[in-house]
């Protein structure tokens, strides 16, 4: 479902990308080229700062917003998806936030107010506060990183991995074509 928020600000999502119709989508977002956003995704642009503005939400091309995950914007700030970057199932992104290009995120991880770099992993269930996670990071499982000296025990990313991640990527890169071709088929 695409809404306007109350600036008057609707969805902008290019016309190769799949949104499935359990999603919302409201305000000040910019979907770019096969992005695929799963069942009950919400992303929501609609707080404004102190001078009635706001940055947008972007998802970058080739991405994935998988089922449950929601994304939302504090006062005005904006989120940034980089390209071919995949948000598992019930994840929050809470603005403001960056996350680079080829990032995983595992399933019900927390990002608030952070800049992950490329190329990172973020496994299941982690929180990442008030941070910079550099380029390649790999975050285990059920971490909880809220400093910037947090990062100091974490290792970079390695090729299993990353080869996951792009795996993660892939399929669902497949499933936007796949359920497209439904969608034009009804």
């Amino acid at each position: 479902m695409i809404r306007r928020n109350p600036n008057g600000d609707i969805p902008q999502v290019h016309e190769t990308a799949f949104v499935d119709p359990t999603a919302i989508l409201c305000g000040k977002i910019i979907v770019e080229a096969n992005v695929f956003i799963g069942p009950y995704a919400v992303i929501r642009a609609d707080e404004v700062d102190d001078d009635g503005g706001m940055e947008p939400i972007v998802i970058g091309a080739d991405s994935n917003i998988q089922d449950g995950v929601v994304i939302h914007c504090k006062a005005g700030g904006g989120v940034n998806i980089g390209r071919g970057t995949s948000i598992a199932h019930r994840s929050i992104v809470h603005g403001p936030c960056t996350v680079g290009d080829h990032v995983f995120v595992g399933f019900n991880s927390v990002l608030f107010n952070c800049v992950v770099g490329s190329h990172s992993v973020i496994r299941h269930n982690s929180v990442v506060e008030g941070c910079e996670v550099p380029h390649s990071f790999y975050i285990p499982s059920t971490a909880n990183i809220r400093a910037n000296a947090d990062l100091a025990g974490i290792e970079r990313v390695t090729a299993d991995v990353s080869d996951f991640s792009e795996s993660v990527a892939h399929a669902n890169h497949e499933l936007v074509k796949g359920y497209k071709r439904i969608r034009n088929e009804f």
